[in-house]
């Protein structure tokens, strides 16, 4: 697995849900916090996006991606205006056409993430990513949107299958191209440091290895000095430490997501024993592994 994948398995919990909005005219619609990220793809049209707290609204056209990492509240109207007009995107009328002013079609969604073991890159990402639709610009995210629209119109057999996993995709795509354009935050240059990026990537592919600070650099092909150095100023911590955070966040990942026996969940993650893991663990969380399982 490569660090950008494993971040967000490690967070995800099931599949995304998404709504398909379609309106007309004057409107204006809110959507309240949520523990997980939201994201919105503008099929036709355009609107506009006012994240709440004051930040700048954002104008999306036909084609637009945007993404809210930390499932920030938003309001998406035909235009800026007064929010406090904003009608709840729960009790919002989805017509299939409204005379009067300009149509407007959007796949609104969201995915839940457990908010307990969010990796470095996804916290390093803003409240708003928008991904205008420009030509030749992330082409991968185009088709996926491309997809996602022909999946939408056509509903062909199998879409309860297509659109969890085009929407999966979308995801991907959607951090792919922040990290593309990223001019601030670490993450990005992190993946673009090879001597870190080899190291992570040993660390990700076999996390339960007896790593050391010697047999880490090796992998990577430099000193254990130079390692030190580079990985602990872009990643923000030492190797080890990160190996240790990441074990037990995988660790973590399993107990909710499975039903494995302590004793397996300490052999994947590096732990010798259930001790061992419950040691750790408890440090990290400040819960038993018995008690994050039933929570």
């Amino acid at each position: 697995m490569d660090v950008v994948s494993d971040a967000i398995s490690a967070v995800r919990i099931g599949q995304p849900s998404s709504n398909r909005l379609r309106v007309g005219g004057s409107w204006c619609t809110r959507l309240a916090p949520y523990e997980g990220a939201g994201f919105h793809v503008v099929l036709a049209g355009g609107c506009w996006l006012q994240p709440d707290g004051g930040g700048e609204p954002v104008t999306l056209g036909a084609g637009d991606v945007v993404l809210l990492p930390h499932g920030a509240g938003h309001v998406l109207a035909d235009a800026p205006s007064d929010t406090a007009r904003a009608v709840p995107f729960e009790e919002m009328r989805r017509p299939e056409g409204v005379p009067g002013g300009r149509e407007v079609e959007l796949l609104c969604g969201k995915y839940r993430l457990d908010r307990s073991r969010v990796h470095p890159l996804l916290k390093e990402l803003p409240q708003v990513v928008h991904l205008p639709n420009r030509v030749g610009s992330h082409p991968e995210l185009r088709a996926a949107v491309d997809l996602l629209a022909r999946e939408l119109d056509e509903r062909r057999p199998g879409s309860c299958l297509a659109l969890p996993s085009l929407l999966d995709l979308l995801l991907i795509y959607m951090v792919r191209a922040w990290m593309d354009r990223a001019s601030a935050g670490a993450w990005p240059s992190v993946l673009s440091d090879p001597v870190t990026t080899s190291a992570l990537r040993a660390l990700h592919s076999d996390p339960a290895a007896a790593w050391t600070n010697d047999r880490l650099a090796a992998e990577a092909g430099v000193s254990r000095a130079t390692l030190a150095r580079r990985f602990t100023a872009l990643v923000g911590r030492p190797p080890m430490a990160y190996l240790t955070w990441w074990r037990l966040t995988l660790a973590a990942t399993r107990l909710r997501e499975t039903d494995a026996p302590l004793a397996a969940v300490a052999r994947e993650t590096g732990y010798g024993t259930p001790y061992a893991l419950s040691h750790a663990f408890s440090r990290e969380f400040g819960v038993t592994p018995g008690r994050y399982r039933a929570g």
